[in-house]
This record gives structure tokens, sequence and C-alpha cells, in this order.
């Protein structure tokens, strides 16, 4: 097995450090929103986790106070997985488009 070129693995680890400020970009920018109760109850989350607006249904005020409270939690919750399985995809996808020497990055494999 060829051993990776010094230069070439030094290429690499720069091309996947600016591809990961990229996706760490693209993933900040990312807003999605969770949804509980049947869309009774909406938060719009940024890829920080950062709640940005929560909007509840008013046919909703009227009922219980803990069950608003565990309907606004779902939907925080829903939106964090979103940004959650979104970016496990993008880093994913960019391990996938990486093309790196043979035997790099598989020790013990």
């Amino acid at each position: 097995m060829a051993t990776p070129n010094m230069q070439e693995l030094m290429e690499k680890a720069k091309e996947m450090q600016a591809q990961m400020q990229a996706a760490q970009q693209e993933i900040a920018a990312l807003k999605v929103i969770g949804e509980a109760g049947g869309g009774l109850v909406k938060v719009s989350m940024n890829g920080a986790h950062q709640a940005l607006r929560v909007e509840i249904s008013p046919s909703v005020m009227g009922d219980e106070e803990e069950m608003l409270e565990d309907l606004v939690m779902a939907a925080i919750n829903d939106a964090s997985q979103k940004i959650e399985n979104r970016t496990k995809e993008k880093m994913i996808a960019m391990a996938k488009d990486m093309k790196l020497p043979e035997g790099f990055g598989s020790e013990g494999a």
C-alpha cells in the first residue's frame, strides 16, 4: 500500500477545513419550523438551535396551561431534531464528496 504524500495530505486538510467552515455557515443559516399538536403550536428555530418565533393557535389558549407547555416543548424538540438531522445529512454528504488518498483516515479499518 502506498504511503500518502504529505503535500497531498496537507492540501486535503486545507480543503476539508474550508468545506467544514462553509458547512458550518450553511448550518447556522438554516431555519426550520417544529410543530406539535397537529400544527397548533409552531416554533421557528435557526441552525444554532435558537428559537426565533413561537406561534400558538388561539384555539389552544383556553386549554390547560400544562398541555400548552407540553406542546411548546414538543415543538421546540421537533425543530431541534430537524436541525440535528439536517446537520448530519450535510456532514455525510460532505464526507462522501471528499476524495482522500488511499489509506488516509482508515487506521484500524
